[in-house]
Formats: C-alpha cells, structure tokens, sequence
C-alpha cells in the first residue's frame, strides 16, 4: 500500500501535541480549546480525526488543491505577454495600476508580483540597502517651502532630443506645483516655472535649492560697485526672489534636498514608462504628456499638511516686470542703447506714447529708467518670456 508523506506546519505540529494530551486524558478538551483557540466542538472533532487516521489527519484539508480564487491560465498568460510587450519596464506598482485602470483586468500588487517572478520577468528598478537617515520634519502648511531642482535624464530613451526636466515641489504635502521639459537647465526655464507657480498658487515663503549658478552666485568676483555697496548683485532668479520677497535656502547636499531628489526617482521610473506608452517623440507631446502625469501624481501620492492655514501671498500684477531677464546698459551721448547688437533710441522723457524699437529673437524688450551713480546714466533693460518688442516711454 502506497503512503503519502505531509509535512507539517509548526501550527499543525502544536495541534497534534495538544491533541495527544487530550487522547492519552492529561489535557481537558476546554483547556485544549482554549490553547488552540478553537471551540470544544472542535477539539472533539480534531480527535476523532486523530484516533481514525493518524496525526497526517491534522494537516489543513485544502492542502495540494488549487484555490477557487486562483488567477485563470489564460488571464495570467495575457498578463505577462502585456507585461513583456506594451507595459514593458513597468514597475510592480505601476504595471498593476494600468492593468487596473486601462485593461479591465482586477488583481492585487502581490498577485501580480508573484506571477512576474513565476514567468522570470523581475522588477526593472534596482533597490538599494536604506541607509539610516535622520529625515527633516515636513513643513506644517501649504506653500511655507517649495523645493526645486532639475533633472537632465534620457527621458525619451533614445526616441527623441536629451531633455531636462525642471520642477517645484511643495515640501509639506508632496505635490508638483509645476513642471515642465526644457532642453537643458537654464535661468529661462525657472523663470518659466516660476511665472507659472505664481500665477496659480500665490506667492510662497521661501524656496529650497541646490547651490547652482542660477540661484547663488559662486564666482569670487567683485565689481567695485558690491565692494562699495558691501554685497554682491544677486543672479537673475535671485533678483526675481528679492523683488518678490521670498527667502531662498541653498543645500549643502543632494540628502538635504531628499525629497525632490526621490521626486526624481520616481518621475524617472513611472514618467519614462508613460511617454514610452504615449509614444512622445519630442518637447512638445512630452510636456502634454507631463501635464497629465502631474494631476495623477497628485492624486495618488500627495498627503495633507499638518496646519490647514496655507502660507501663499498674492501674486503681484507686474509678473512680466519679475519674471524676466534684466540687464544693465549705459546711455551714449546720442541717447542710444545697445543690447545684443540691436541699437535702440530711447525716447525723450516728455514722450507719453511707446517708441517702437526692432524686434529681438521674439521677446519683449522694454527699458526702465533707474538712477545712477555714475556721470553716464545706466538703463535696464528687460527681457520678458514672450511677446513683442517694444519700449515703454520714460519719465
């Protein structure tokens, strides 16, 4: 007669010992029950299990058959022929969401992550051990700190241009204030962003950075006007900050910035498999695609500040006299100025209507009389984000 051999669980092996007792009359069926949580019914069954066929009676009866709830062969074959096709490079998390959302399909995360590693088809992010970090504390209200950083990555895989991924995070609940591709890192692009932050949210208390030339200054240059005036003339962004009133805080390290940083993280991971899916081939169908990845990523991931209170300001009107390029220019002796090879007359101060002046690579430029120390009056000239080119009359 052929025996089969159960092996059991640590679980099934304290019930048999308990059982035992109860046979053999050292153990009470109420004591035995009140041990394994079980019933006295129960226990009275268990033993007559025991007495008829052995301690094997004991191992759990659904044990080697399959499971009414299993995943069906052929859902799970048409699973990881998506898996390995159209969401290929997918994450666990993500891949189950658009299994979710865009297939129809209805299964849990772990389900899915053990039918991939049954196929041999592994998660593409590569993890590594934690490090023990002491984490700041997040900021208690909405818009007391927005981090910005940006992120120059093959977004495109190889399909289109190298892109640079610019963006603003509000530290105290996690979302994407803005964000937005540009060819590469530039004052031009947080300029933009910032434009856009502004105008939708307000004014915040203070921003959060990495030590880059478009926020600080890092050169050990001093003209002598900063040596006389005792401080050094801020870059572009950060003038643009001054005229708004708003901090900036300059990290010593990627860590200190630690959340924007595993924004970057995560954009590079889930951000690349949505426009690999959307099939974004330049700036433009990239950034329609960033739009609607931002608005998803809010909703999935952001959390509620600590103090309902938000800590915005209202905007001022002026944005395009904020955000935009300023520079300094000397007036000739025949009331000319020059910026970027384009010479400008500049209207006489009794003039109440704009002088038109040639246009210069599709922006605005105007000119803002200011005072001078010197015996040369000095202009600035600014240079907006976008639209015609004129200059504003004087006086």
């Amino acid at each position: 007669m052929r025996r089969e051999t159960y092996t059991l669980s640590q679980k099934e092996l304290q019930r048999v010992s308990v059982i035992s007792a109860c046979i053999k009359g050292d153990m009470a069926c109420a004591r035995a029950a009140a041990l394994l949580c079980l019933s006295v019914r129960q226990i009275k069954r268990l033993k007559k299990r025991m007495r008829e066929d052995g301690e094997a009676a004991l191992a759990h009866a659904n044990r080697g058959r399959p499971s009414h709830r299993r995943l069906p062969d052929a859902v799970g074959a048409r699973i990881v022929q998506l898996s390995r096709s159209t969401y290929a490079g997918f994450n666990d998390h993500h891949l189950c969401e658009k299994l979710v959302e865009r297939e129809g399909f209805t299964l849990s995360r772990e389900t899915l992550r053990r039918l991939l590693r049954k196929n041999g088809l592994g998660s593409p992010r590569k993890r590594r051990a934690p490090a023990h970090r002491q984490r700041r504390v997040r900021s208690a209200r909405l818009g007391e700190l927005v981090q910005l950083d940006g992120s120059p990555h093959d977004w495109l895989e190889g399909r289109g241009p190298q892109l640079t991924a610019l963006g603003m995070q509000d530290d105290a609940t996690g979302k994407i204030l803005a964000a937005q591709f540009f060819p590469s890192e530039t004052t031009f692009g947080y300029l933009c962003l910032l434009r856009q932050l502004l105008r939708r949210f307000g004014v915040p208390l203070a921003f959060y950075g990495d030590h880059s030339g478009i926020f600080v200054r890092n050169d050990d240059h001093w003209t002598v006007e900063e040596q006389l005036a005792g401080k050094r003339q801020p870059t572009q962004f950060g003038r643009a900050l001054q005229q708004l009133g708003v901090t900036f805080i300059a990290a010593n390290s990627p860590q200190a910035k630690g959340r924007v940083e595993r924004l970057w993280g995560v954009l590079q991971d889930r951000l690349s498999s949505e426009l690999r899916l959307a099939r974004a081939l330049d700036l433009d169908s990239a950034n329609a695609v960033l739009r609607k990845f931002i608005a998803d990523y809010n909703r999935r991931f952001a959390r509620q500040p600590r103090e309902r209170a938000t800590a915005w300001r209202a905007a001022p009107q002026s944005l395009d006299r904020i955000c935009c390029l300023v520079h300094e220019r000397m007036v000739s002796n025949d009331n000319v100025v020059q910026w970027e090879a384009v010479a400008s007359r500049s209207p006489s101060r009794r003039v109440a209507s704009a002088s038109p002046v040639p246009k210069c690579r599709s922006t605005r430029l105007s000119t803002v009389a200011s005072r001078s120390t010197t015996a040369t009056p000095a202009w600035n000239i600014q240079q907006s984000l976008g639209g015609d080119s004129f200059m504003l009359p004087l006086g």
